[in-house]
C-alpha cells in the first residue's frame, strides 16, 4: 500500500511539473518537446547568404596577381621535386647465452624520409649528404607518385650535399635550375617546396631574412629564411621567384630543444656552394672512376664581403678579394700570404665576387697546388699554395 502511494504521489508531482513547463513555454520562442508531442512541425529557419565577395577582384588587381602567379610557380616547380625515401640496415646486438653462446639479434630496417630536386633531365638529384648517409637503399617517389630506385654518385659531409642518380634510361625527367645565389638579397621572396613529415608537395612562401656575410673558408654560409621548414624538407629546393634553386633547405633553428617543429627561423645552402659540390661530384665520375666524396679546399682566408675594384691599367682583373684576416695556421701562411693582400686570380682565372673564390678554393682537392695572383704595394705577386684539408666546422 505504501509503494502505490509513493508511485501516485510520483506521478501526481510529474503532471503537475508538466504543466507548469507547458505554461511557462507557451510564452517562449523556438522549437521543443511539447511541440513535437502536440504534432506541431518545426518553422522554417531563415538563412540569407551574402550575394557577394566583400571585395571586387578589380579592386585589389596587385594580390590578384600574385595570387595567379604564386600558384604558376608552384606549378612549375612541383614536379621536380621528390621524396627520398631510404632504408637503414642496423645489425642487431650479438650477448651472450649460456647455452647457445653468442647469439645476434634480428637486424633492424631503420626508414628515413628527405627531400630532393631533380636538376637534370636524366634524372639527377640534389638532396642533404645527412639525408643519405650510411643508408643500404633509396627509393625516389616523384611528384606524380612514380617511384624510381637510385644510386648515390657522390657527396660532401662538410656540405652536406649528395647528388643522387636515378636508375633506369629515361631522359626526360623536369629539371630546376641553379640561381646566383650571391646575387640574393635579404627581403626577398622565396619558396621552399619538400615533403615536411611525409607531406608530399608541399609549399611555404617567405623571404630571404638574412645571410652570412662573414666570408672565410672555414666557417659554412647559410642563407636564413623564414619560410616554414620543418623535418622532411631537408634537401629540397629553396626557390626564387623564377623557379630557380637558389638554396637547399638544411636545418631548423631549434631555440627550444624540446620543440621539433618550425620557430621561425630556416637555413639553406646557397646554391653556388651547392652547385660547387655538383661540379665535383660530376668532374670525378666523368671518366667512369668511383666518386669519391667531395672535399672542401682549404687555405684559411677571411676576405671582406664586398670585392675590391682594380685599376684596369694593371692589366689584370677589375675585381679582387681583400684579404682581412688569415688562420696563423693555415696554408695561406705558409705560402707567405698577408692580411692586406687583395687577391686577383686563382691558377690565373679570375672571379666576380669574394664568395666565388672561396667557392673555387672549396672545389680543390687537398693536398693540391694552386697559384694565387696577389695585389700588393701596388705590384702584382704570384705565389704558389698548397691547398690545406678544411678543419672541422665550426
Amino acid at each position: 500500500m505504501e509503494t502505490l502511494r509513493r508511485l501516485l504521489f510520483a506521478i501526481t508531482v510529474f503532471i503537475v511539473a508538466s504543466l507548469v513547463f507547458s505554461f511557462w513555454r507557451n510564452g517562449q520562442e523556438g522549437y521543443g518537446l511539447l511541440n513535437f508531442l502536440k504534432g506541431e512541425s518545426p518553422k522554417d529557419e531563415k538563412f540569407t547568404p551574402a550575394p557577394a565577395p566583400k571585395i571586387d577582384l578589380n579592386d585589389v588587381k596587385i594580390l590578384s596577381a600574385m595570387n595567379d602567379e604564386f600558384s604558376k610557380l608552384s606549378a612549375a616547380v612541383l614536379p621536380s621535386v621528390v621524396s627520398v625515401n631510404t632504408k637503414t640496415l642496423r645489425q642487431g646486438q650479438t650477448a651472450w647465452h649460456p647455452f647457445f653462446g653468442l647469439v645476434s639479434g634480428r637486424p633492424q630496417v631503420i626508414p628515413g624520409l628527405g627531400s630532393g630536386a631533380i636538376i637534370s633531365k636524366e634524372g639527377h638529384i640534389i638532396t642533404n649528404y645527412h639525408v643519405i648517409a650510411d643508408v643500404s637503399e633509396v627509393m625516389i617517389t616523384t611528384n606524380d607518385n612514380k617511384q624510381y630506385t637510385a644510386h648515390i654518385l657522390g657527396a660532401s659531409r662538410e656540405r652536406d650535399i649528395a647528388l643522387l642518380k636515378i636508375d633506369g634510361a629515361k631522359k626526360d625527367f623536369p629539371a630546376l635550375t641553379f640561381g646566383n645565389s650571391d646575387a640574393a638579397k635579404v627581403g626577398q621572396l622565396v619558396f621552399a617546396v619538400g615533403n615536411p613529415f611525409g607531406l608530399s608537395g608541399t609549399v611555404t612562401q617567405g623571404i630571404i631574412s638574412a645571410r652570412d656575410r662573414h666570408l672565410s673558408d672555414a666557417q659554412l654560409n647559410y642563407l636564413q629564411t623564414d619560410t616554414v621548414i620543418n623535418p622532411g624538407n631537408s634537401g629540397g629546393p629553396l626557390v626564387n621567384i623564377l623557379g630557380q634553386i637558389i638554396g637547399i633547405n638544411v636545418a631548423i633553428y631549434r631555440g627550444d630543444e624540446n620543440v621539433r617543429a618550425w620557430q621561425g627561423i630556416g637555413l639553406a645552402v646557397p646554391s653556388n656552394d651547392a652547385k660547387s659540390v655538383i661540379d665535383a661530384i660530376l668532374a670525378q665520375t666523368k671518366n667512369g672512376a668511383p666518386a669519391k666524396a667531395a672535399g672542401m679546399g682549404y687555405l684559411g682566408l677571411e676576405l671582406s664581403a664586398e670585392p675590391v675594384a682594380i685599376d684596369a691599367g694593371l692589366g689584370v682583373a677589375q675585381t679582387g678579394a681583400f684579404i682581412a684576416n688569415l688562420d696563423p695556421q693555415s696554408p695561406s701562411v705558409a705560402a707567405g700570404l698577408a692580411p692586406g693582400d687583395v687577391i686577383t686570380a686563382l691558377n690565373g682565372g679570375p672571379f666576380r665576387t669574394p664568395r666565388e673564390l672561396l667557392n673555387l678554393i672549396q672545389a680543390l682537392v687537398p693536398g693540391s697546388k694552386a697559384n694565387v695572383t696577389v695585389l700588393r704595394n701596388g705590384q702584382l705577386i704570384e705565389i704558389p699554395v698548397t691547398i690545406g684539408q678544411r678543419p672541422d666546422v665550426r
